[in-house]
Formats: C-alpha cells, sequence, structure tokens
C-alpha cells in the first residue's frame, strides 16, 4: 500500500503529463505542486512508485511517466469526477434537445461525445429486447391507405403506408386504434405478438380484413433491426496521438462492430462510469488506449452504452464527468420522448 504522500506524488505526475505530454521529474513537481517536501524525499518516493510498477522511465535521465497501473491507481483513487460547466450543460440540453427520433438522438449523442472529449466517441443503440410500446397510431392518408405510427419508449418512431382493399370507414379505424394502444401500451417488443393474438376476435367480422392487415405490418415494424448496431465518431481526434502500438491497429478495432459491442459490453449500469486502461482491454489493437463508458437508459432501466476511447494519457476526471453528464441527459429525453 502507498502513504499519501507518495498518492500525492503519483497525482502530480500523471496530471503533469496528461497536460504537457512529457515525462516529469522531481524538480517539476516541487515547482508546480505544493507537497510540502524536498526534492530529494520526492526522488524517493519516485524510487518506490518506479519500483511497484506505477511509473517508468521512458529513456536514461529522462523524468517519469505513469504506467498503466498508475494510472489505475489514479483512476480508482478519484475522489470526484469533474462536473461540467454551466455552459457545457446548456450545450447539451441545446444540442440534444433538438432531437427527433431514434437515429437523430444517436447521431448527435455520438458527435456531441467526441466534440466535448476529443476523444473517438462510441454509442450503442438502445436495446429493443428491453423497449416497450408507448403509442400506436393509425392516420387515414387516401381512401385506401393508412399511415401507421409506432412509438417506443426508447424513442424509436416506426412509419409505414398500409394499402387496404376498399375503402375503410373512420369509426372502425379509431376502434382498431384504441383496440392497438389498449393492448400494447407498455407491452415488450418481443410479447406484442402474443398481446395482439387474440385482437380480430374483437373485432366486426367486416373490420378484420383490415385488422390482418395492420397486425402483419406492425409485427414487421417490432422486428428488431439496431440491437447489435454500434456508430462512432472522432477517428480523426486520434491523428495527433503517439500510441505505443499503430494507429492502422486502433483504427481496424474500431471498424468491427463486434469489437465495438466487446469494448461497452462489460459497462455497468446507468449509475456508475467504467474504465479499462491499456492492457486491461481484451482486443489486441487497442492495448494502448482506454475506455471510459457508462450506461444509459429510460428511467431505472438500462437500455444501452456509450463511451469515449482514447490515448491511455487522457484526462480522466473531464472525460468521465462529460461521459456521465451526456449519459444522463440522452436517458431524459427518452424517457421524456
Amino acid at each position: 500500500m502507498l502513504d499519501d504522500r507518495k498518492l500525492a506524488v503519483l497525482r502530480a505526475i500523471v496530471e503533469d503529463h496528461v497536460s504537457t505530454n512529457e515525462p516529469v521529474g522531481s524538480k517539476t513537481l516541487v515547482d508546480r505542486h505544493s507537497l510540502g517536501v524536498s526534492s530529494a524525499t520526492i526522488r524517493n518516493d519516485m524510487a518506490v512508485l518506479e519500483e511497484q510498477g506505477y511509473i517508468t522511465q521512458p529513456h536514461t535521465s529522462a523524468g517519469r511517466i505513469p504506467t498503466d497501473k498508475g494510472y489505475r491507481l489514479f483512476v480508482d483513487r478519484l475522489s470526484t469526477i469533474k462536473p461540467l460547466s454551466v455552459a457545457e450543460r446548456r450545450a447539451i440540453e441545446t444540442f440534444l434537445g433538438g432531437a427527433y427520433d431514434l437515429d437523430d438522438i444517436v447521431g448527435r449523442t455520438v458527435r456531441l461525445l467526441a466534440q466535448l472529449t476529443r476523444q473517438v466517441a462510441v454509442v450503442q443503440y438502445p436495446s429493443l429486447s428491453r423497449s416497450t410500446v408507448r403509442h400506436v397510431e393509425l392516420v387515414p392518408v387516401a381512401e385506401r391507405r393508412l399511415l401507421l405510427v409506432v412509438i417506443t419508449n426508447t424513442g424509436r418512431v416506426e412509419q409505414r403506408l398500409i394499402e387496404t382493399l376498399t375503402p375503410v370507414p373512420e369509426e372502425s379505424i379509431a376502434h382498431l386504434r384504441a383496440l392497438l394502444n389498449t393492448c400494447l401500451d407498455g407491452c415488450g417488443l418481443g410479447d406484442a405478438p402474443d398481446a395482439v393474438a387474440d385482437l380480430p376476435d374483437k373485432l366486426a367480422p367486416d373490420d378484420r380484413p383490415l385488422a390482418a392487415a395492420v397486425l402483419s405490418v406492425l409485427l414487421e415494424s417490432l422486428v428488431d433491426r439496431t440491437e447489435e448496431k454500434v456508430v462512432f465518431a472522432g477517428a480523426a481526434n486520434l491523428a495527433h496521438v503517439d500510441f505505443s502500438r499503430s494507429l492502422r491497429d486502433v483504427l481496424e478495432a474500431l471498424e468491427e462492430q463486434v469489437v465495438l459491442m466487446r469494448l461497452l459490453g462489460e459497462t455497468g449500469d446507468s449509475s456508475t462510469v467504467t474504465v479499462r486502461i491499456g492492457t486491461e482491454n481484451p482486443d489486441e489493437g487497442l492495448r494502448s488506449t482506454s475506455i471510459v463508458a457508462t450506461g444509459y437508459g429510460a428511467g431505472d432501466i438500462t437500455l444501452a452504452r456509450l463511451g469515449v476511447l482514447g490515448p491511455t494519457r487522457m484526462d480522466y476526471p473531464s472525460t468521465m464527468g462529460a461521459v456521465r453528464a451526456v449519459a444522463r441527459y440522452v436517458g431524459q429525453i427518452l424517457a421524456g420522448s
């Protein structure tokens, strides 16, 4: 176990190296930080930190830089996550508040997160296996044509046109609409077929062909096409980063949906922020990067995950704060959509 002074020295080394990208020496620590001890004492503490694997010397006669183990201890001992400024929070609310459907929410989220953190942002689409139907609408658009609109609690909006063989009275449409919402309100998508199985029996014989046409399109629209979909943005932010492995390895890993799903797959719920550093990452091409991620969802339900990927030399407190804040705003949008 490290005592408080050595932890303070490690924290100062991490903070200075993140801000300068240069090895940190004992004199620099004395000049920049109020550690309350001499340069000789700090050198002794640095020797202990190096011996225990928390820092390393990249070149002879150079200062020290943190190792993956050092970054891990730094993150584990963080007392606070840096909050966003009022201006940043207002910008998030304005930008995400303008989204009009699920694709737009995800697209805006991934771009915003990349801009806030200057890292690569990764966002998973909400898991529809945990989504429910919020509302079903049937709108006549022509004499023999209806528009079916299905809205889920995750903000997904599906619109389909339905052709009918004969004109359909407004009363029949209204009755079917009411029955659909009674059967499906709050129903999980996977349970929808069973929920509407007996619906045609509740209609007059003349209205059953309409019900059959609507139910066929409805159930098709609820097929989950985005369960395993992950999007990312901000790859250009990696252009000026020196990786111990090649940038090509990192970019190739990012192009693989399976890799991205695995990166986010071990993330906890929306109440925790998970950080995986360097060699903790399962993919060989990402062993020189860190991933900061969390879950997001509607209410208490975690529907999917989002996060950022960047070099191990990242500003962890600020990055963790941005990831957590964006996830909360997305959750609020989905809960209120």
